[in-house]
């Protein structure tokens, strides 16, 4: 029997191999997973195997049923807003539509945040905001792009956070996930675009004093700029 450390090594080298294979389609939708041949295929025991399930059950990847086993879930059942999913997605084949689909659903939601985030950002807000615009325009040179995606991530959440609305603060984590895909499985020039550093110090000004309508617009020239990438970089 395994320790629980052990145990939660275990299960999380289960997961991160069976969540990157459904996700990838290896697993088409109606595959049965048969918790005997995982754990010999993994050579773990049953406890890790179940819990390793349970995760990828909370993600509606799969569905677990007394008599069928564990069955994948169709890809319009996932919880395609899981940070892992996510990560999941984006290093696999399906890599440019997953990133065109992130950069829409950040398009629609991002411009309105920061228009709402200057109408209702703290002053503590406002100066991090303007804390990591200078850091991202103080690493988008040299190649520094994990130092940059640090700015960069800190500084959407803030916009999302700051708009007030909660449904946008918890997509926090969804645009990190793209943002940080994006860095991680090259999707990037070797340097950011100085265009959009330049925008990002002018979104943080735009809210620092509370001008909505511009705020707003920088913010959809954000994401239209990284639809723009997307489209030489991810075709």
């Amino acid at each position: 029997m395994e320790n629980q450390g052990a145990g939660q090594g275990l299960h999380a080298r289960v997961l991160e191999s069976l969540g990157p294979a459904i996700t990838a389609g290896e697993y088409p939708p109606g595959t049965i997973l048969r918790t005997d041949e995982l754990e010999e295929r993994f050579e773990v025991s049953r406890t890790v195997i179940r819990e390793a399930i349970r995760v990828l059950e909370s993600m509606h990847l799969v569905a677990s049923r007394r008599r069928v086993g564990v069955t994948v879930r169709p890809t319009e059942e996932w919880n395609v807003y899981d940070p892992r999913v996510i990560g999941w997605r984006l290093a696999g084949p399906d890599r440019p539509r997953q990133l065109r689909s992130l950069t829409v659903l950040r398009s629609a939601v991002e411009p309105v945040a920061a228009g709402l985030a200057a109408r209702h950002a703290t002053p503590a807000q406002c100066a991090e905001l303007t804390e990591h615009a200078m850091g991202m325009v103080a690493t988008s040179r040299g190649q520094q792009l994990d130092a940059y995606l640090v700015h960069d991530t800190a500084f959407h959440r803030i916009v999302l956070t700051a708009s007030g609305n909660e449904m946008f603060a918890r997509l926090g984590d969804v645009v990190a996930a793209v943002l940080t895909g994006r860095t991680h499985h090259h999707v990037m020039f070797t340097d950011p675009d100085p265009a959009a550093v330049t925008l990002h110090v002018q979104v943080a000004e735009a809210v620092r004093v509370g001008d909505a309508d511009r705020a707003e617009a920088l913010t959809r020239e954000i994401t239209v700029g990284a639809m723009a990438e997307l489209d030489v970089l991810a075709p």
